[in-house]
């Protein structure tokens, strides 16, 4: 026992030791960035940049510049804070800077997923195909019989025109946008009560996981968390395993192509279901927030709401529901909505701030607008962070904090591009989707699935806030740098199926 005791303290020495020296050893070079390890070996600024990344972020710029340095548990990022900057990196010519070797990690981390030689190509060919044109046009149609299934019930018109219901808006917007986009891609069975108790099942699940999300990307849970983490993992490989798909109608085209090119390359039904979990969670962890959002910026800017009935009342005409069972909607009318189009953009730009990452293969020079040269030592990853660097720039948008819902509007109604910094026009104004290799390729299926229920929401509904002077909630600090934001406590409101005739 005594021996033990010798050999463990041994070993805890040399491994504090071994931290110490990681943190302790790395010197800034000539020509690289400020280096900021923290005080802490190892960990570095790990705790206060996962406490709160916006905050810690602008701390660090406001410290050492546009271009920075730091440790986070280990492993050393630079940020990139200037717009005008960004090309080199999302274009990278000459390819020393990866985004598929860390996304792989993460798959495999959360989602159980190991990924195959050709996945990102496949991935982006498959949403290509039927993500877009005329695929996208089918699995909206899709998705408005799913959407009238999860709002109306199967016998149509259950909530009843007239009568009043209250709800949290964040859950009610989720709950309905992950439950129809659930059943629009992964299919049907022949009983519809019995898929919509499913669907609400899984949404339980999936907000579980959810929240233990950001947390799990850092390996921040305790033991119990660990395990009920485990436990949310199987049940979804479980729920959405090929096997199951088998039993259904209906599986969207964009998954179908995805699975048969898994089983082509000799992939594992088991991991097959890994993938499915995957996908489920890209294509539905940030529509129901993004809608949120978007609802609660309308609900507490009349002048945006009017704007936006106005417009559909033109596009759709006096639209009703069909047969009492669905909505009478033409789906071609989402291409002729430029307000709720600004709406959308704005409600991106506020609220969307994910993080682009890139590792560094091998020593390479990025060559800042102002000429400026900075080295980036091979090993290192290389971060952007546009909410902060591009949504939240006054220069490039005024009065960043403020919704307007005709910021991306020209006077003549046409959609706004030409935004400026230091003089110069810029390309990347927002980014909510990513950029270069490593934006989002199911970005307009997401859009259309929240226009497609704001449109609903705004048509068939009337809805108000309980509380009109409620503020506009706190983003959660934990959600930074993963997509949409979430708000820090939900907003009670109102609504109701509004009369036929």
């Amino acid at each position: 026992m005594v021996l033990c005791g010798l050999v463990l303290g041994a070993l805890l020495v040399v491994t504090v030791g071994c931290l110490c020296l990681l943190g302790l050893l790395r010197r800034r070079r000539p020509q690289e960035p400020p280096l900021d390890k923290g005080s802490i070996p190892w960990l570095g600024h790990a705790m206060a940049f996962r406490k709160n990344m916006l905050e810690f972020l602008k701390h660090m710029r406001a410290k050492h510049g546009d271009v920075f340095t730091v440790q986070l548990g280990g492993q050393y990022f630079t940020f990139v804070m200037d717009p005008l900057s960004f090309g080199p990196i999302l274009r990278d010519a000459q390819r020393k800077l990866d985004f598929v070797e860390y996304a792989e990690k993460l798959v495999l981390k959360v989602f159980g997923y190991h990924s195959v030689q050709g996945d990102y190509r496949m991935i982006h060919s498959a949403s290509t195909k039927y993500l877009m044109g005329d695929g996208l046009e089918d699995l909206n149609k899709t998705m408005l019989d799913s959407l009238a299934l999860v709002m109306l019930g199967p016998m149509g018109q259950s909530l009843g025109s007239g009568c009043w219901r209250e709800d949290g808006l964040f859950h009610f917007c989720y709950n309905v946008l992950f439950k129809a986009g659930y059943l629009s891609l992964f299919g049907h069975t022949k009983d519809q009560e019995q898929d919509l108790r499913q669907a609400e099942e899984l949404f339980v699940q999936f907000r579980k996981f959810d929240n233990l999300f950001p947390r799990f990307v850092y390996s921040l849970l305790g033991p119990r968390e660990w395990l009920e983490v485990g436990r949310l993992q199987r049940l979804f490989h479980k729920t959405l395993s090929v096997q199951h798909n088998l039993e259904k109608n209906g599986i969207s085209n964009w998954i179908s192509y995805m699975l048969q090119y898994l089983r082509e390359q000799g992939v594992a039904p088991a991991m097959q279901d890994k993938f499915n979990f995957m996908m489920l969670w890209a294509s539905q962890g940030n529509t129901g927030p993004t809608s949120f959002w978007a609802l609660l910026f309308l609900l507490k800017h009349p002048e945006a709401m009017r704007a936006v009935r106005e417009e559909t009342t033109q596009v759709l005409g006096e639209a009703r529901l069909k047969a009492r069972q669905s909505f009478d909607l033409d789906i071609s009318a989402l291409h002729r909505t430029p307000v709720l189009d600004s709406v959308m953009e704005e409600t991106l730009r506020l609220q969307t701030a994910p993080t682009l990452l890139r590792v560094v293969h091998s020593d390479h020079v990025l060559k800042m607008a102002n000429g400026q040269e900075y080295l980036l030592r091979s090993g290192d990853i290389v971060a952007l962070f546009p909410y902060l660097s591009v949504h939240m720039d006054p220069e490039i948008h005024p009065e960043p904090t403020a919704f307007k819902y005709d910021r991306f509007l020209n006077p003549n109604g046409s959609r706004k591009v030409h935004f400026c910094k230091a003089g110069q026009k810029i390309h990347h104004y927002t980014m909510p989707w990513g950029s270069g290799v490593s934006i989002c390729p199911g970005r307009f299926l997401a859009i259309s699935e929240v226009k497609l229920f704001v449109l609903l929401m705004v048509t068939y509904f009337d809805l108000e806030l309980v509380d009109p002077d409620t503020p506009v909630p706190p983003v959660n600090p934990q959600r930074w740098g993963f997509g949409t934001t979430q708000p820090s406590h939900d907003v009670r409101f109102r609504y109701r199926l509004r009369p036929t005739h």
